[in-house]
This record gives C-alpha cells, structure tokens and sequence, in this order.
C-alpha cells in the first residue's frame, strides 16, 4: 500500500469519509472504499489514475459531497488497496464492478468519472453487465485509449521509434522518486501539469505521486505500455463528456480527440488552454461542474423515469 503524505490544509486536503468500507474484487484483491455525503442523494463514482490515490479527488469530493453521494475507491496497489500480483485491465474492471456492488443499490444509476487509468477502467468495464446496471453517464479526464507511449510527449524528441523506446524506459523506471523536493516538484509539473499551475497544486499532486510504491508504478506501467482498449470506447454507449488539457504531455489532446471520434455518445469535449494530465487538481472546480451537470441531466432523469 501507499505510504500515504496528504496536504495538511487547504482545498487539496482530503475530507474525511462518512463510512469506510472494503469491497471484494473477483480474485479475492481488497479494495479500499470511501463514501461522502448524505446516503440518500444521488451517486458519483470516482476512479483515479496510475500512481494516485483517493486524495487526488479531494477537492471534487469537498465540493460535490454537499448534495451528492460521493464514492471514491482505491485502485488495487494504490491508497490503501494491498497491491496485487493481477495487474490487467480486466482487474481494473472486476475491481469497479466490486465497487459498484458494494456501494450501489440494485439499478440504481450514477455518474461515473475517471481520470487516466481510471478513465480507462470505465473503458475497460464500459461491456460489463454490473457497468451497464449502473452508469448513467461517464466523464473521462485526460486519457485514452491506446498507443499512450508512442503519442506521449514526455520526452522533448521526434515521433518515431526512439522517442517509443526511450519513454517506455523514463515511465516503466523501477527507480525510488524519494522524498517530495523542490528539484521533485519542478520534475512533476513538467511531465503532469500546466506550466501556470500553482504551487499548492503541484504539491499536492506531489505528495500523492511520491506515496505510490515503485513496484506498483512499475507493474501498472507494463499495462498502461501495452494498452488497447478501443474496443471498450466503442461499447460506451452511456451519455460522455471528455475534459482534457492542451499541455498534456502523458495523454495529449490527439488521445481526446480520438475518443470523441470513436465514442458512440458524446455529450461534450472540453480542452483546457494551457492545463496538463492533472486536470481534476488543476481545474478542479470546471471537473466538479462536469460532474455536476451529468447528475442533474442524466441521474435524475433516470430517477423521475424509474419514479
């Protein structure tokens, strides 16, 4: 599990949950689960993404969890999810069914959102019967689908087969980031973040990134490496909306502009001049907003139809 150092104040602290809970994946992996606010509103799961944790939607979390039933859930390795020698795209999927069914009532519907890796577990769970049961709308945060380490821009080269080889080495490093330093948090904004962002935001995607386990971050690279879900993109049939930011240099915006194309139900695509991959920390309130207007479009539609 992650060694886990939060902000100690601010907007990027994270609130405490209403209950606790572990759910069960379906090759026995645990799976750390939190619930905000009030149990009788409507539902918002949140995924987060490679090296992260539930702190990273701390600030979606303080300000839906007002009037929202808030679930946030530790992908397995991550937070305090015990890691697991199943890595796979089908675990993150068998590990979001297990959340859904701890958390949600028969048929009852949600927004779902995910950010990177957590964006693709929806894609990988978009075929699922219990996804299906459930979802009644997705937003996916910088991410994609497929071909991550040859459109990444991490590295300052030309596309080609180098630039391939030398950022599958930078992003499947097995090497220890070590403590949260000031060199630390110049290297984070560069690769993750806008160039504008914040210094309390690159802290507290900082704290978060430098708490997963290197084995973790390299197990999961391996998958992220060889990712192919465009298949998954095209059995997400439930009303989504893309945000992305045009600095993105993990999943830059050719990613999101591909899903767009591919996506059967596109409800909308929003591109954040200047912004990186870390969009919930860096545009926290427009993704809290997203969040908000596919509750109130699609959540209690499906409630006053199923009234």
């Amino acid at each position: 599990m992650s060694r886990l150092t939060r902000a100690a104040g601010g907007p990027y602290a994270p609130p405490a949950a209403g209950r606790e809970l572990t759910a069960e994946s379906a090759d026995g992996a645990r799976i750390h689960v939190e619930v905000h606010g009030p149990e009788d509103a409507p539902a918002v799961v949140l995924a987060h993404g490679w090296t992260c944790s539930t702190a990273f939607w701390a600030a979606q979390i303080r300000d839906l969890a007002v009037d929202h039933r808030v679930v946030a859930y530790d992908q397995r390795g991550h937070g305090r999810s015990p890691s697991s020698p199943a890595c796979s795209t089908e675990a993150l999927a068998d590990d979001l069914e297990a959340v859904l069914a701890a958390t949600l009532a028969p048929g009852e519907k949600a927004v779902l959102a995910g950010h990177s890796m957590g964006g693709m577990t929806l894609m990988a769970a978009s075929g699922r019967a219990r996804f299906r049961e459930h979802a009644a709308a997705v937003l996916l945060c910088s991410t994609g689908s497929s071909r991550l380490v040859a459109e990444s821009l991490v590295l300052p080269m030309r596309a080609g087969r180098a630039r391939t080889w030398l950022t599958a080495k930078v992003l499947g490093s097995r090497a220890p980031l070590g403590p949260v330093t000031p060199l630390a948090r110049r290297v984070l904004r560069y690769g993750t973040m806008g160039p504008g962002s914040a210094p309390a935001m690159v802290d507290a995607c900082a704290r978060i990134v430098h708490a997963c386990p290197r084995k973790v971050r390299h197990a999961w690279s391996q998958v992220l490496a060889g990712l192919d879900l465009d298949s998954g993109v095209r059995e997400l049939t439930v009303p989504t909306a893309v945000v992305a930011g045009t600095a993105d240099r993990l999943t830059p915006v050719v990613h999101t502009r591909g899903l767009v194309a591919a996506l059967p139900n596109c409800v909308g695509s929003t591109e954040l001049p200047g912004l990186g991959h870390m969009t919930p920390i860096e545009a926290p309130e427009l993704v809290s907003g997203r969040i908000r207007e596919l509750v109130g479009t699609y959540v209690r539609i499906e409630q006053r139809e199923g009234a």
